[in-house]
């Protein structure tokens, strides 16, 4: 089978494509054909030492895919050849074959494409743990999303509306912010035309935010803290903007906030039930028209390098994905 793989850390154009030996499946473990791998900011991280996960080399990048099921470990209870599957793999998604464990794995709606499928898990399960568990937002309370218009972002523009929320959306350009809205944001601002904090101050009448959803980082995140309300909750999701911030402590005592991290896999991995519940009810979510996954562009398996460079460059307008098979 062929597999995209990182053989040295370095940018996406110092991945190769090579034939490696297909595996089998054992105890729990589920081989997928992978029809189409979701792309996500750690993949740009991962390949180049920068991230959390460190596979040994060589490893093929990916952390989430939709494919069909093609062999099961014999402790497998949940699926069989044939099923079509999405799930989380950490890495090793940009191959033609993964095992998968069982639990990382969940049915593909009837009606949902292969391509939508690939970019449900990460973006919805990160968003919805971070709103539900980490942030325990109410209907009524107002939500600032940063990046809004990337796949994360979108993502809880989507639940926050859901889950009865006012949305503010944030984003870098009018084209951005125009898909925010198109997924229901209530107010959008542009950060290259006004500070968040003003910005902040003028839509909520100089009350602040109740929830802000911080996958950007940078110096966004202290003029996020400084528009915070009483009680307000800050979700540090991730930095891609590059840097991270060191907030003044000062502020949270002055706000009476909290400064809350998501880290979604550890989540997954310490409290597997209260994850797999949130799975069942964002399917519900799904089949209830409430979420619809936005792909905003389809590569081809061997334009990888592309595919990568419009996350790491910021250019991705919700979620990109990678074509890997038929």
């Amino acid at each position: 089978m062929k597999a995209i793989l990182c053989k040295e850390y370095g940018p996406a154009s110092s991945l190769v494509i090579e034939d490696v030996p297909s595996l089998e499946a054992k105890g729990r473990g589920v081989k997928v054909r992978v029809k189409a791998a979701g792309l996500n900011f750690p993949d740009t991280l991962i390949i180049e030492n920068k991230y959390q996960l460190k596979p040994t080399l060589p490893f093929s990048p990916g952390g989430e895919l939709s494919g069909e099921v093609i062999a099961v470990g014999d402790k497998v209870t949940r699926f069989k050849v044939g099923d079509r599957v999405a799930g989380l793999t950490g890495y090793g998604a940009f191959a033609e074959e993964v095992i998968v464990p069982e639990h990382n794995l969940l049915p593909i709606p009837e009606g949902m494409s292969d391509e939508k499928a690939a970019g449900f898990t990460m973006v919805y399960g990160t968003s919805y743990y971070a709103l539900k568990q980490r942030a325990n937002i109410q209907p009524g309370e107002t939500l600032l999303v940063l990046g809004a218009s990337g796949g994360v972002g979108l993502a809880t523009v989507e639940l926050g509306k859901a889950m009865g929320a006012h949305v503010i959306a944030a984003a870098s350009s009018a084209e951005k912010l125009e898909v925010a809205r198109a997924a229901g944001a209530d107010e959008l601002i542009n950060y290259t035309e006004e500070s968040v904090k003003d910005a902040v101050k003028r839509l909520t009448r100089s009350k602040g935010v109740d929830v802000i959803y911080d996958p950007v980082g940078g110096d966004f995140t202290e003029q996020a803290v400084r528009a915070m309300a009483w009680n307000g909750r800050h979700l540090i999701v991730g930095f891609a903007a590059g840097d991270i911030p060191k907030i003044p402590a000062n502020l949270t005592l002055l706000k009476g906030c909290s400064v809350v991290g998501v880290f979604w896999g550890s989540f997954t991995q310490r409290e597997p039930e209260a994850s797999a519940q949130n799975m069942v009810e964002l399917m519900k979510l799904y089949a209830g028209g409430k979420i619809d996954p936005k792909v905003s562009e389809v590569f081809e398996f061997e334009d990888y390098a592309k595919a990568l460079g419009a996350l790491s460059e910021r250019r991705a307008t919700g979620k990109v994905v990678l074509k890997v098979g038929s």
